[in-house]
Order: C-alpha cells, then sequence, then structure tokens
C-alpha cells in the first residue's frame, strides 16, 4: 500500500511539472491587434505558437472588451482590424 502511494505522489509530481513547464513557454510570434467596433477601439497583445494563432487570439481579445453577447462578437471577429503586426519572439 505505501508503495502504491509513493508512486502515485510521484506521478502527480510528474504530472504538475509538465503543466507548469508548457503553461510557461514563450509562444514563437507576438501580435498586436487594433480593432475599431461600434465607434469604440481596443487594442491587444497575444503570444502564440503560430501567427495565425496569435492573430486569432488578439482579435478575440480585443473584441471581448468591445462587445457583449454572440451576435456582436461575430461581427467585431469579422471586422478587419486597423493594426495588425506581428513579430518573432
Amino acid at each position: 500500500m505505501q508503495r502504491t502511494s509513493w508512486l502515485v505522489a510521484g506521478l502527480l509530481i510528474v504530472l504538475m511539472a509538465v503543466v507548469v513547464y508548457s503553461s510557461l513557454q514563450i509562444g514563437g510570434v507576438r501580435c498586436e491587434v487594433c480593432i475599431q467596433f461600434q465607434g469604440r477601439e481596443a487594442c491587444r497583445s497575444v503570444d502564440g505558437a503560430t501567427e495565425a494563432e496569435a492573430l486569432s487570439a488578439a482579435t478575440t481579445n480585443a473584441c471581448a472588451l468591445l462587445t457583449s453577447g454572440v451576435t456582436n462578437m461575430l461581427a467585431c471577429e469579422r471586422t478587419p482590424p486597423r493594426l495588425a503586426e506581428c513579430r518573432p519572439q
């Protein structure tokens, strides 16, 4: 019984280390997006593994500040950004 407890504790420590390590990884690309929607503007920067991922996340974050509701969120995300810049990390 005690051997099983040590094995489970060891596995939990390894799992926690993997989660912490993967969450601290810096993305390969940093993108900044500024969106104007319904007379308001918001800018957000996001790190991501790819440029497409970072642009999408930055757009979603900026739109979350500008809208409420699913319909407006979708409309905002389809709005061309006023600024969209990406650079490698």
